[in-house]
């Protein structure tokens, strides 16, 4: 039986088109009404709960500026805005895949990020099932979470941000945990395990925790994941075959092309392959390092053709880490027909 993982992806309200790609049905985008951007809260009016109710009723229902102008509160009225674009461009591209691939290659990003991140959530998850990896899952964290990372004695850990967030709020403990620290009194924290052999199992029943620690270390278990996943999602979304795998340093004095996956990378990789001096401080920032290789030359750009890609992921000066997955499909050198 396939693990389930990740109920907050509404992976569940998805169907397979015929090419692989995830159809969204009405259900999928009722789970977005119920999230606390749209659900009404107890002091919501009249207007906002009644095109809530509407809209949970018949989610692709026309709306228009007056139904919109009738929700009382600005912010409210702001969030269905960016819900009903995503919506419209979501039944529009046919496909969460589409929909993503697409937005990329429009002159200017519309969608919301938490919009963005949804999209991507919902395609990693269809790439991991019926695969009950906790390292993949894990690594698929990545692609819609931010991180916080450290580094120590050479090993490289990412933790959820958000909940180093909550925990160092509530001590992990909600509601009643932040009411405790509001009045000093002492919490004892909750620890943040590192995902290994041993407990690798219970991922599945901590997934919507986000609690574990990923290992990117390489030559550990956690690099390997990151690279293999990404390597299904360049497949995935572009149809060109690659492998990845991680790499402790770029050794290659015909370095062609490379590519950031976020964009402290980025600016560290292009100030790296220009030969302009690197601070050692930024260099220690950068927490990944992966090669990409095409498994048929043919899905390669001429100019990249016969050589590797590098793949860098580097955290801000603050520790925290934002993978931008969308960089693969804007800035890998793919054929034009892939």
């Amino acid at each position: 039986m396939a693990q389930d993982f990740w109920a907050s992806s509404g992976f569940r309200f998805l169907a397979r088109g015929p090419e692989g790609w995830l159809v969204p049905g009405d259900d999928y985008l009722r789970h977005f009404l119920a999230r606390p951007e749209l659900a009404p809260p107890p002091e919501a009016g009249p207007g906002e709960r009644h095109l809530h109710a509407r809209l949970a009723e018949k989610p692709r229902l026309a709306i228009g500026e007056a139904d919109l102008a009738a929700v009382e509160d600005p912010d409210a009225r702001e969030n269905w805005v960016e819900f009903l674009r995503f919506r419209d461009r979501l039944l529009a591209a046919g496909s969460v895949e589409a929909c993503y691939v697409g937005e990329f290659r429009r002159p200017r990003v519309e969608l919301a990020p938490p919009f963005l991140d949804a999209l991507a959530q919902a395609i990693v998850r269809g790439l991991l099932d019926g695969r009950a990896d906790p390292w993949l899952a894990r690594a698929g964290e990545l692609f819609f979470r931010p991180q916080r990372v450290s580094v120590e004695g050479g090993q490289v850990l990412a933790a959820d941000a958000s909940t180093i967030e909550a925990y160092a709020e509530t001590g992990g403990f909600g509601n009643v945990g932040r009411l405790l620290r509001q009045q000093q009194t002492p919490v004892a924290s909750v620890k943040m395990d590192v995902l290994n052999g041993e407990n690798a199992p219970f991922y599945f029943l901590r997934d919507e925790l986000f609690s574990f620690l990923l290992d990117l270390t390489p030559g550990r278990e956690g690099a390997a994941a990151l690279a293999t996943l990404l390597g299904l999602w360049v497949g995935h979304l572009t149809g060109a075959r690659v492998a990845v795998e991680p790499v402790a340093r770029v050794d290659d004095e015909r370095w062609r092309w490379h590519v950031g996956l976020d964009v402290e990378s980025t600016a560290l990789l292009n100030a790296l392959y220009r030969g302009e001096p690197v601070a050692e401080e930024a260099k220690a920032r950068l927490a990944a390092l992966f090669r990409l290789a095409f498994a048929d030359p043919a899905d390669c750009a001429p100019e990249a053709a016969g050589r590797p890609v590098y793949l860098g992921l580097a955290f801000r000066a603050d520790h925290l880490l934002r993978m931008k997955p969308q960089n693969l499909l804007v800035n890998l050198p793919l054929a034009r027909s892939s």
